[in-house]
């Protein structure tokens, strides 16, 4: 009977020992969905006690400028990188960066360089340029690569909740709010990335700043039409008069049938893109592999005096494929 009494204490025990656990896992998982649910970043900082100056420098960080003092190709691919890094959510300047890609690739670059020292190879000028060619295509591409991967998600996902908050905003007007509450509205309901983006439309507009110029300065964050043709149906409005929402109704029609037509069109040219894809990936994953495998097959062929030519001719025409294969694909809608 003592030993029956024990085992039912235990496994008592046992059974709230658990019980107490998950539940205390669970009321942290459902606090965590709850708060990232219901709040932006944006809101997120405020219940922090970030004042409205903070979190506009915070959420503008690596907004894209212009470079006016700089030639302009150089000058548009520091804006293409800045507005990468923007529109990805990175937690860096474009210098912090570019400073740290740096870093990575010489780390790289006289890591590759010892090892190959020991294993026989003198530096010749061949290898050195094979070996930079490696540690840039691993500190410098791949990182590119997973950069511009995720600002085209993120902005992918601007574009689809763009629709719904010109929803929300339709039906704000429609229940008698005025505009600047409309916006606020949009702040507070919609997620990120393009809550946050609208907290900081209403933060201009309450500062004294134009409706039109605060949008505007976010589709060029952004660098995306829709929201342009929001700017142009406001400031038409607004020079001509009317019903705000249904201008913004028949515009949010335009922009979602515009969507659906370039999903077809992306449907069509699939083929195409991925092929695209494997033809740019697929050579810079097979050295960086052949290389890691089996060095002395590239690295014995770079004594010879005419790779010093050979190779950067070889370079050059892979990004000139690389850049006519995008053009190919990249069809505006």
């Amino acid at each position: 009977m003592i030993d029956l009494l024990i085992r039912i204490v235990v496994l008592l025990a046992i059974f709230a020992s658990i019980f107490v656990v998950s539940q205390i896992a669970l009321s942290g998982i459902w606090r965590s969905r709850a708060r990232s649910a219901a709040i932006n970043k944006r809101l997120r900082m405020i219940k922090e006690g970030a004042s409205r100056e903070e979190i506009a420098v915070h959420l503008r960080k690596n907004a894209p400028d212009e470079f006016p003092n700089l030639p302009v190709p150089v000058a548009k691919m520091l804006r293409a990188f800045q507005r990468s890094l923007f529109a990805a959510a990175v937690p860096l300047t474009m210098s912090q960066a570019l400073a740290a890609i740096g870093a990575f690739f010489l780390v790289v670059f006289v890591v590759m360089a010892l090892a190959a020292a020991l294993w026989g190879f003198a530096l010749h000028a061949g290898v050195v340029v094979m070996i930079g060619a490696v540690a840039a295509a691993i500190a410098i591409a791949m990182p590119l690569f997973i950069l511009n991967n995720r600002a085209r998600r993120r902005r992918k996902k601007v574009e689809e909740q763009f629709p719904v908050a010109l929803d929300v905003f339709v039906r704000a007007l429609r229940s008698g709010h005025p505009v600047a509450s409309a916006i606020e509205l949009l702040t507070t309901e919609m997620e990120d990335p393009i809550g946050s983006e609208f907290g900081l439309v209403s933060d201009e507009v309450a500062y004294g700043a134009e409706l039109t110029d605060a949008i505007e300065a976010m589709a060029e964050r952004w660098d995306l039409e829709d929201m342009r043709m929001f700017v142009v149906s406001l400031s038409v409005q607004i020079e001509t008069g009317g019903n705000l929402a249904e201008v913004i109704e028949n515009l949010n029609q335009v922009i979602r049938e515009r969507a659906s037509l370039y999903r077809k069109v992306r449907a069509l040219s699939s083929e195409g893109r991925m092929t695209g894809w494997m033809l740019t990936v697929l050579p810079v994953v097979t050295f960086i592999g052949m290389f890691m495998v089996n060095p002395g097959f590239y690295l014995n062929v770079a004594m010879d005096p005419i790779f010093l030519f050979g190779f950067p001719s070889l370079i050059i025409l892979y990004f000139i494929g690389v850049f006519w294969i995008r053009k190919l694909v990249d069809i505006k809608v």
